[in-house]
Parts: structure tokens; C-alpha cells; sequence
């Protein structure tokens, strides 16, 4: 079993078009367990790309990607959704709760996915855990129309975690949020990085928020520098 949680090998991807260019261009990387970083650069470099590829909801044009040691090319889309409901978990500047839900629905809802029904208890403790560990015992039977922007995205980081991913992809997570509201998610991704041993990779426009997790990594033309 690989020590990584994911790796790109030789990594490129380009879209077909009049002006076809490579967004990404030969990427190497690999993500131990436990890890973090951020992504910064100009927009439009590729850096949604970039999580897409390793996030499986997109494939690389060219090149590799390796999650827990096997080699996903010619992977099944079916295969691809069970590893990302298993082993991933996506935080987005948008939430994307479901309105008709409460928070807690909302954060339970990534277990219904999951080909193999969960300890309907145990995640239930998990879920009513972590929303008191966020400040949100008080708005677990609140909908997202009833919550603030910084409330309803520490309910999305909690969905981000239910499932007990081993890799955790942060789109520009704060740029809704206000300054103390932002720093707060960023204190709250740490601390779970650092306590569940869950891989993060930070995109920001934000680099004082990106140098929060100590290693920042520049994308442009292409290319993934530290």
C-alpha cells in the first residue's frame, strides 16, 4: 500500500479549441497522509483543474493518477464516485447545501452515498460531533436560508469530513466569507488536518490565508512551483 494518499505522474491536461493550450504541463506531485498545502496563482491558470484531476472529477490528458498506490486510468465512472464519496471530500466557495435540508441532513447526506451502509449511530454521533465542534449545536435543525455565510460553510467543511476522507480539496473556501469568518475556517481546516490525519490542498486568491498551511505552491503556465 502506497504511503501517499494520491500522486500525479508526468500529469497534462489541454481542451480541444481553436487556440488549444495546455493548462497543465507535465505535473509531478505526491500527497502523504497528514499533508498540506495551498495553491496560488493568477486566475485562469488551472488551479480548479488541478483539484478536479485530483479530486477524479475530471482526467488528466496525459500522464497519471495514483490514489492509495493504484493507478486510476481506465478506472470505471462507478469505481471514480465510490472513491470519491469514500476518500474525498470537497469544500467550495459556494456551499452547495441542499435548502430542504437542515444542517445536520445536510451533513449526513454524503453516507448515503456510500455502497456499504454505515453504522447508522455512530455516524449520526460523528455528524452531532463535529457540528458542536464548529459552534453549530444550535443550528443542527436550522436550514441553510436560516444560517449566516460563515455558518452554513462550517456545514459544508463538516459534509467535507463525515465520511472520514483521507484527502480534503478546499476551492477558495473563504472568498465569501468575511476576514474574521475566513480565519476562522482556516483555524477549523488545520486542526482537523492536524487531528484526522486528513491531506489538505488549499486553493486561495488569498496568500496570507495560504500561509497558514506553511507551504504554499505557485501554478503558472503550466507548472507546479514551491
Amino acid at each position: 500500500m502506497s504511503e501517499n494518499v494520491v500522486e500525479l505522474k508526468g500529469v497534462s491536461k489541454w481542451y480541444p479549441g481553436a487556440e488549444e493550450r495546455k493548462v497543465l504541463q507535465g505535473i509531478n506531485l505526491e500527497i502523504g497522509r497528514g499533508q498540506r498545502f495551498s495553491v496560488v496563482g493568477p486566475s485562469g491558470c488551472g488551479k480548479s483543474t488541478l483539484l478536479n484531476i485530483l479530486g477524479t472529477l475530471d482526467l488528466p490528458s496525459e500522464g497519471q493518477v495514483v490514489f492509495g498506490g493504484k493507478d486510476l486510468q481506465g478506472a470505471s465512472e462507478k469505481d471514480l464516485a465510490a472513491l470519491r464519496s469514500q476518500q474525498i471530500g470537497f469544500i467550495f466557495q459556494l456551499h452547495h447545501l441542499l435548502p430542504q435540508c437542515s444542517a445536520l441532513e445536510n451533513v449526513l447526506v454524503p453516507t448515503l452515498a456510500l455502497a456499504q451502509r454505515p453504522d447508522e449511530a455512530a455516524v449520526m454521533e460523528r455528524a452531532q460531533r463535529l457540528l458542536k465542534r464548529m459552534g453549530l449545536e444550535d443550528q443542527m435543525a436550522s436550514r441553510p436560508a436560516q444560517m449566516s455565510g460563515g455558518e452554513r460553510q462550517r456545514v459544508a467543511v463538516v459534509r467535507a469530513l463525515i465520511n472520514q476522507p483521507s484527502l480534503i480539496l478546499a476551492d477558495e473556501p473563504t472568498g465569501a466569507l468575511d476576514e474574521d469568518n475566513a480565519e476562522r475556517l482556516m483555524d477549523l481546516l488545520i486542526e482537523l488536518n492536524e487531528e484526522e490525519s486528513v491531506a489538505l490542498v488549499l486553493v486561495t486568491h488569498d496568500l496570507e490565508l495560504a500561509k497558514r498551511t506553511g507551504d504554499v505552491r505557485d501554478l503558472r503556465e503550466g507548472k507546479l512551483k514551491a
